[in-house]
């Protein structure tokens, strides 16, 4: 017997979210309709790469170019520079890694991988001069919100490495970046309660890169196993 792609638990998680996103914007917006496709759009690439699918990775490319324009809209250009510049890159990158890894000949299941430790401490170094050379980008093009924007662009960078690197921590990346983005949008929810349906849709994304994580672990053990 043929069992279906989504699990009952990931279609209840996928649904909610959307009835949660829609629910937001009806109540708090009503009004910023690229703001919502957005939304929908990021929300769906995040079940896709929980899966670990390739689709999720050209879903992402496409969120990335919305949120940069909605990004740039509210003169938070650290998020739409980190997006546009370097998550819609990195998701191309990520994509064509993704597809050059199917596990076990299956192309909607990339292979996960296992980083080692010298690999972390790579990445750490990196990102911790992305952040240096962006802080002063940021501060130089007068930034909403400067040091939230900036840390947002350190979570970014290191979620969108680990997830080229194709490792079960890309997750957590994106999880803590959407603390920061909750937070970066909270601020602007003080002064205009519209966005208040953003920052909703990054809870949601929160709850749904945590279950990307979860999921992942249970990959790399059903891979594992599976040699």
């Amino acid at each position: 017997m043929k069992h279906a792609y989504f699990t009952k638990g990931e279609l209840a998680l996928w649904l909610g979210s959307l009835v949660l996103i829609v629910a937001a914007f009806c109540i708090w917006d009503r009004m910023n309709y690229l703001t919502l496709a957005a939304s929908l759009v990021g929300v769906m690439s995040l079940i896709f790469c929980a899966k670990g699918n390739p689709a999720g990775q050209v879903l992402i490319i496409v969120f990335a170019a919305l949120y940069g324009i909605i990004s740039w809209e509210s003169a938070y250009y650290g998020e739409m520079i980190t997006y546009v510049g370097m998550t819609a890159p990195m998701a191309v990158w990520a994509l064509i890694v993704w597809l050059r890894h199917p596990y076990a000949g299956r192309r909607a299941e990339v292979k996960v991988n296992r980083l080692r430790a010298r690999e972390y401490l790579l990445m750490a170094l990196l990102a911790a001069a992305v952040t240096a050379a962006f802080y002063f980008i940021l501060r130089a093009l007068n930034t909403a919100n400067l040091i939230p924007s900036t840390i947002s662009v350190t979570t970014s960078f290191v979620a969108v490495y680990l997830t080229a690197r194709r490792s079960p921590f890309y997750a957590l990346g994106y999880a803590a970046n959407d603390v920061v983005l909750i937070v970066l949008w909270s601020l602007a929810a003080a002064q205009d309660l519209s966005y208040l349906s953003v920052v909703i849709c990054f809870v949601v994304f929160f709850v749904n890169d945590l279950y990307g994580f979860f999921n992942w672990m249970r990959m790399q053990r059903r891979q594992q196993e599976e040699i």
